[in-house]
């Protein structure tokens, strides 16, 4: 029996039902990066995480070392290149400067400040800490030991995590990861914000960065803006709307993908 044409006949019929190309491509969601701050680590973002897989979103946690912001920078463009198709990049405080740095990659389609440093060409974290003004909250950082930085764990949960549940919050000020004074002092060689679309969630309650700031930042970046209540911690205490924004974002890349691809 000659099977060649019954294969050849069940090979046309698949590629006749496949979609392949650009109906593919405009039905896809964007990949998400998550990029944490200073005197934490990525596992903060769990609740975040959780929502945005059961909404169908490929995520991945950049554990950044926070030693420079050139490491940390490296760092994210890994996990970016891991991913072939459009990235929505999100950094939550010290993680908006490592965002701003490392979004001008090209699959970077979207920026997403979480209580975030948003900063400009030739500004580092050190800048917009320095020029705070007069009576806004004072991290409880220690002196610098060894090169690195770290908050005081009796003043941590006030400043950083105040709308977090005492164990919780006492849990963060114990596992602290120290942050290095040469990723404050990193400069911004070309911002992302630019030339990229870009999110930003106020939190009225931080007591890490002033709100005044936040606000000064995410206007000059141009971003769409959200406000809501709770303390530097948001992406913890509630993800929710953190990963109301991220989708946001994410849709907004889809949608113009769609666009595109037509």
């Amino acid at each position: 029996m000659n099977f060649s044409k019954y294969i050849a006949a069940g090979l046309i019929g698949g590629a006749a039902l496949t979609p392949i190309g650009p109906a593919h491509a405009q039905d896809a969601k964007p990949a998400v990066v998550l990029v944490h701050g200073g005197f934490v680590d990525g596992s903060g973002w769990e609740g975040v995480y959780d929502i945005l897989k059961h909404d169908g979103y490929d995520v991945t946690i950049v554990q950044n070392p926070t030693t420079t912001l050139a490491d940390d920078v490296a760092f994210a463009k890994r996990a970016i290149e891991s991913h072939n198709g459009p990235v929505v990049l999100v950094g939550h405080s010290y993680g908006g400067a490592v965002i701003t740095e490392s979004g001008n990659e090209p699959n970077v389609k979207a920026l997403v400040y979480i209580t975030a440093f948003a900063l400009d060409n030739g500004e580092s974290v050190d800048t917009i800490i320095k020029s705070a003004p007069p009576g806004a909250p004072q991290p409880p950082i220690l002196p610098p030991k060894d090169g690195f930085l770290m908050l005081d764990s009796a003043k941590f949960a006030a400043s950083f995590a105040g709308d977090l549940p005492p164990q919780k919050a006492q849990f963060m000020a114990n596992s602290q990861v120290p942050w290095g004074v040469a990723a404050l002092s990193g400069t911004i060689t070309q911002a992302a914000w630019k030339t990229k679309p870009s999110w930003y969630l106020l939190v009225t309650d931080d007591k890490m960065i002033p709100i005044g700031a936040q606000r000064m930042m995410a206007k000059r970046a141009n971003a769409t803006t959200k406000e809501v209540p709770g303390s530097h911690a948001i992406y913890v205490s509630n993800p929710k709307a953190v990963a109301a924004l991220i989708e946001q974002a994410a849709k907004k890349v889809q949608s113009s993908s769609a666009v595109a691809s037509k």
